[in-house]
């Protein structure tokens, strides 16, 4: 065996080394990936819960948009319409800052200030209902009004092992958990899908629930459908931590065998 050959054989033993000890570490189970599991039949039917509409709350940044017959009318309602906070269609994601938006805030007291009928309790209300009772107090300035009413601060943070995590906007205001997961590009080979965590505050309290994906009756869960600021947090699996673990214990051996060939590489022959 020359020189070279000999090199190059220890080279590949190192490389091969490495890559053993590591695949052997992230081993995953293939039955830990699949979603939505335990089907008695090729076709089933799982009732779902309520849909959730989220309430009008204190603090909400609402996009109020009114037009009617007289656009020139209308437009004295509409001060934030020269201002653009996106199409209403796109979700928005940001690892950085939240997204700055302009609206109507709905104060301490539950209200918003609106331009010649003043006051307008909504705290409570849905969206729709909202624009209604805004389309009956318009009636007296505008003939044929109508009233579009959206939560520009429905938000959901995905956390973890998940492939974009980031704070997303949801203009649409109904989310559900697969959704959200979706949004974040999916859960990585090494998130737990049986164990994905839903942080949840409202009003003095704070609520943690774990949903198991790989079951179908994630679907019944309260948690299903996402409420704003909700957290969604995928942990880490036994494959994670010992593919991370392993990397940690091999590092030295192999800088120790790289040394080593480093030094027979050098070593004039």
């Amino acid at each position: 065996m020359n020189a070279l050959q000999f090199r190059f054989n220890i080279l590949f033993l190192v490389g091969c080394f490495a890559l053993v000890s590591l695949f052997l570490g992230g081993c995953v189970n293939s039955r830990q990936l699949a979603y939505f599991q335990t089907a008695t039949s090729a076709q089933d039917t799982l009732a779902l819960g309520d849909r959730y509409v989220p309430p009008i709350k204190r603090g909400d940044v609402l996009s109020i948009q009114v037009s009617s017959l007289s656009a020139e009318a209308s437009a004295i309602f509409n001060p934030y319409s020269s201002i653009s906070v996106g199409d209403g269609n796109t979700v928005r994601g940001t690892n950085t800052s939240l997204p700055q938006t302009s609206g109507y805030l709905v104060g301490d007291s539950g209200t918003v200030a609106l331009p010649l009928i003043g006051q307008v309790k909504l705290e409570g209300l849905s969206n729709g209902r909202a624009a209604e009772v805004i389309r009956t107090k318009l009636r007296t300035y505008l003939k044929e009004p109508t009233v579009s009413v959206r939560n520009q601060n429905f938000r959901v943070s995905v956390l973890g092992e998940v492939t974009r995590p980031s704070l997303f906007t949801i203009p649409n205001e109904q989310l559900t958990l697969p959704e959200a997961l979706g949004l974040a590009g999916d859960l990585t080979i090494y998130g737990r899908r049986d164990n994905v965590l839903i942080i949840r505050e409202e009003g003095n309290k704070r609520t943690f629930a774990r949903i198991d994906l790989t079951n179908r009756n994630a679907f019944q869960s309260p948690f299903y459908y996402l409420h704003p600021n909700d957290v969604v947090y995928v942990e880490p699996g036994k494959a994670r931590i010992a593919s991370t673990d392993r990397l940690y214990q091999i590092s030295p051996i192999v800088l120790g065998i790289l040394s080593i060939v480093a030094i027979i590489l050098t070593r004039p022959r």
